[in-house]
């Protein structure tokens, strides 16, 4: 049975990536992309469409650039349109990328984006085969601080720093499975108001969250099977914990904030 891993990053590998060509300037590049994007997406959830016109020496047209989150359905998708018309009167060429640039190269092993995240997720498990929980959000400080907030006076306008931190859970119902992630943020600004901080703590409030969301599905595979079902599992890391772990008190010791300092973050049930 054919089984294809996707995960929750961004795809590099040439098994991913088609390149199409033959495509004649009978329509504009918009009309080409809507086109090809209800052509290719049928195959497969997408990652990148780019339409671009021909370079100056070649004949006037149009290519693409299609990557899949899925070696699998890129494959198919390149056997079943390779040498079709498709939206047009002559046959197009579908095959995929040989070589890697380092244009491909630049985002190996990075993490998809929160929208990214949500976006794959709802296409391969559905709205409702997913869900996502906040166990802790809270404001955090070092005991040097001695306040929730940190203040200066800078001509007369208030210095201040927040810095948050947030557990957040994805759960997998219908597999058994779950994964946590955790984030910590922090913004200064001048504060000329109570409307500014409110402003400010929920932008962030709103940012921590969805870093700890793209955190949690960092680790999370899906497994695409060839008779259309789909499994879920969670990858063991070094910085994966289960539930008897964040019964109390999470050690946070790398975190994206400019100081070497550890935090806690309590997890309310």
């Amino acid at each position: 049975m054919e089984v294809d891993v996707l995960e929750f990053r961004v795809p590099v590998e040439n098994n991913k990536t088609l390149f199409v060509w033959e495509i004649q300037p009978t329509h504009t590049a918009a009309q080409i992309y809507v086109e090809l994007f209800s052509i290719f997406s049928s195959f497969g959830p997408l990652y990148l469409l780019k339409v671009s016109p021909n370079a100056p020496l070649h004949s006037p047209g149009f290519y693409a650039l299609i990557k899949f989150y899925s070696a699998a359905h890129a494959s198919r998708a390149q056997r079943l349109t390779d040498g079709q018309t498709l939206f047009q009167n002559t046959p197009l060429k579908v095959k995929q990328s040989s070589k890697q640039t380092p244009h491909f190269q630049c985002g190996v092993n990075q993490p998809l984006s929160h929208a990214r995240c949500l976006e794959l997720a709802n296409h391969i498990l559905g709205f409702n085969g997913w869900t996502s929980n906040i166990l802790t959000l809270k404001e955090l400080t070092s005991e040097q601080e001695g306040s929730e907030d940190e203040e200066e006076e800078e001509g007369g306008v208030r210095k201040m720093r927040l810095k948050l931190g947030c557990v957040l859970q994805v759960s997998f119902p219908q597999h058994g499975q779950m994964s946590r992630g955790v984030a910590v943020m922090e913004d200064s600004f001048n504060c000329t108001g109570p409307d500014v901080l409110l402003q400010k703590r929920c932008r962030l409030q709103r940012l921590v969250r969805e870093r700890a969301l793209v955190q949690a599905f960092s680790t999370v595979l899906l497994i695409l099977l060839g008779n259309g079902k789909v499994m879920v599992e969670v990858k063991q890391t070094s910085d994966q914990f289960g539930a008897d772990d964040t019964e109390g008190v999470l050690q946070v010791n790398e975190v994206s904030t400019a100081d070497d300092e550890e935090w806690d973050l309590t997890v309310i049930d």
